[in-house]
């Protein structure tokens, strides 16, 4: 929709400057060449005046060559080569439409080529930043479901880490209970002796005889 709306503004753009070229084109003639309007055909007379009689006419659009000027009449030569007189008013100085037509069909068909070539290459280059978009966006949710995983088998690892410092920590209880209580022992024995001994019968020293 957005590249039927681009077009459309490219050959209302084209047309405006065709018709500005063509319009620069007609103004830049000779000041000798005129053209019948297009709106009507025309009479013309004999002479330079409502009162001479009406010998003919000249076709819409057609190509004259301006003699001389009297009044409100013109002097022309027609392309079949008689010298008449027509209104001044019904002369235009600019090529009619029916022979600026087929140039600017031309014309108008050379940049509609150029525009279509130009629109092939945006729908190509829009295509091709499409294709890389949709890449890119696949690449991203690969990326975003690698680092979910990541980040559960991380959860995971935390949890193991905190179970195996819970089982350290529960094996350090142990062991300085397990030390205390063989200080404690220890200890007891120790007291037990010191308690037991004083209190053993001692064994007399045999005194050696001479006699």
């Amino acid at each position: 929709m957005q590249v039927n709306k681009i077009r459309f503004r490219n050959y209302a753009a084209a047309a405006g400057v065709l018709l500005s070229v063509a319009s620069i084109n007609a103004n830049a003639q000779s000041d000798n060449r005129a053209w019948v309007t297009d709106e009507l055909s025309t009479y013309v007379r004999s002479g330079p005046t409502d009162g001479y009689r009406i010998i003919g006419t000249l076709n819409a659009g057609e190509q004259v060559d301006v003699l001389e000027s009297s009044g409100d009449y013109t002097r022309v030569r027609n392309s079949d080569g008689n010298a008449v007189w027509v209104l001044s008013d019904e002369l235009q100085e600019t090529p009619s439409a029916i022979e600026q037509l087929p140039a600017l069909e031309a014309q108008v068909e050379e940049l509609t080529a150029e525009l279509e070539g130009i629109n092939e290459s945006w729908e190509q280059r829009v295509s091709s930043m499409t294709e890389t978009l949709e890449v890119r966006e696949r690449r991203i949710a690969e990326l975003e479901a690698s680092n979910q995983e990541l980040d559960s088998q991380a959860e995971q690892s935390r949890q193991q880490v905190r179970g195996l410092q819970a089982r350290l920590e529960t094996q350090e209880e142990d062991l300085l209970m397990r030390y205390f209580m063989y200080g404690g022992g220890v200890a007891g024995a120790g007291l037990l002796v010191g308690l037991i001994v004083p209190h053993l019968p001692r064994r007399r020293k045999k005194r050696d005889r001479w006699f």
